[in-house]
């Protein structure tokens, strides 16, 4: 019997009797990662393992925004994991936020992304998009002109990296009341497009300081209409936009990835009162969609804050701890065994190890990220990390 026949409670200490090869020994030894290497339901999917690849900005896709047969080989590489979520997707022109960013408008870029889809789900595995407008984080000179939008009119303190070369961040147009639905129907197209080409899902992007996270965040929004100046109000726009394609595509084809206190891109959540009220909620509003998944980035995702997060939500839930550090090996096994998670979400060691489950589940040496190669173009520090020999 493998050692995938067993929960993680039945395993013992010591081999079955039956058991009479060096390799059949080692599998029974391997008692941690049976949970992180166990099948997961997520919404419309099954996941073969608990193992999620982060979202992760690569600029590979040129100037306009067209995944090419790199993308695919890099995503196809990766398709052993659990699940494949996108690099962040622009739903709209205006919503691009870098150079190089893939997009979910064009023709052409849905042909790319079919292409992408077709070559994963081939491989075996399965792909969500990552929808993400930037809102004020971008440039007129990164997306072609259009005009740069958020909350609130509140320029974030710094320089963004452009097709000009870098600029200041620009003030951007606080938008109103009349055009909030103008940018849900973004998202809805977006997200009809993701899987008009092909993805098995969407996961909506409300962290990291982008347009969502604009929202709910007191620093970037200080409206005092119907969508700000109260953590409820602050939460609506989340919610109407997560509700409004989660009834286009489906809700069990839909999950959402948040940052609370992250703190950055000028984003802060600093007031714990006003934190803890601003997520609730948030999640209180999520809740009775029947979503495929809550996605949280947080350097303690087993502290009361976030376990509170996932009790309120009560469906599945993935962390992600490691955006300041790399996420190692033996804290993922330890995330799910000790059930802070369903599953856990990590970006540099997918990066850098395409055939990290293995590597993971067999305890085997691992490729290190080249941090120098992550926003670069070309295969070097992208599809040229080498997989173990067979």
């Amino acid at each position: 019997m493998s050692v995938a026949a067993y929960s993680d409670q039945e395993l013992p200490g010591a081999a079955p009797t039956n058991v009479s090869g060096p390799t059949d020994r080692l599998s029974f030894e391997k008692e941690v990662p049976v949970k992180l290497f166990s099948p997961l339901n997520l919404g419309d999917l099954d996941l073969p393992n608990r193992l999620v690849m982060a979202p992760l900005t690569r600029i590979r896709s040129g100037q306009f925004g067209v995944p090419g047969e790199l993308v695919a080989l890099h995503y196809t590489q990766r398709a052993s994991l659990g699940l494949i979520v996108s690099e962040g997707t622009y739903p709209s022109h205006a919503g691009q936020g870098f150079p190089g960013q893939p997009g979910l408008v064009e023709p052409e870029q849905l042909a790319g992304w079919t292409a992408v889809t077709d070559s994963v789900h081939a491989a075996g595995g399965r792909i969500v998009a990552q929808v993400m407008h930037a809102g004020r984080v971008t440039h007129e000179a990164t997306n072609g002109g259009f005009p740069v939008v958020g909350p609130s009119a509140i320029a974030i303190n710094g320089t963004t990296r452009t097709y000009d070369g870098k600029q200041d961040y620009p003030v951007p147009h606080a938008l109103t009341a009349d055009e909030l639905p103008g940018i849900i129907a973004e998202f809805v197209l977006g997200a009809r497009n993701a899987i008009e080409a092909g993805f098995d899902g969407v996961e909506l992007h409300g962290a990291n300081g982008y347009l969502l996270h604009e929202f709910l965040s007191p620093a970037s929004n200080v409206r005092d209409d119907a969508f700000g100046g109260s953590p409820e109000k602050r939460a609506r726009f989340v919610i109407d936009v997560v509700t409004a394609v989660a009834l286009a595509i489906g809700a069990d084809r839909v999950g959402l990835r948040i940052s609370p206190e992250h703190n950055i891109q000028d984003a802060l959540e600093t007031d714990v009162d006003d934190l803890t009220a601003t997520y609730g909620a948030l999640i209180d509003g999520l809740a009775p969609l029947g979503l495929a998944y809550l996605s949280v980035l947080h350097a303690d995702p087993r502290g009361d804050f976030v376990q509170h997060l996932r009790a309120r939500f009560g469906g599945v839930f993935l962390v992600n701890s490691g955006f300041g550090a790399i996420t190692a090996r033996d804290e993922a096994l330890a995330l799910v065994r000790d059930d802070v998670a369903d599953a856990v979400v990590v970006g540099r060691a997918a990066i850098a190890n395409p055939d990290l489950v293995r590597r993971w589940r067999d305890d085997l040496p691992v490729n290190e990220p080249n941090p120098l190669t992550y926003y670069t173009d070309g295969a070097e520090g992208y599809t040229d990390y080498p997989a173990l020999a067979s």
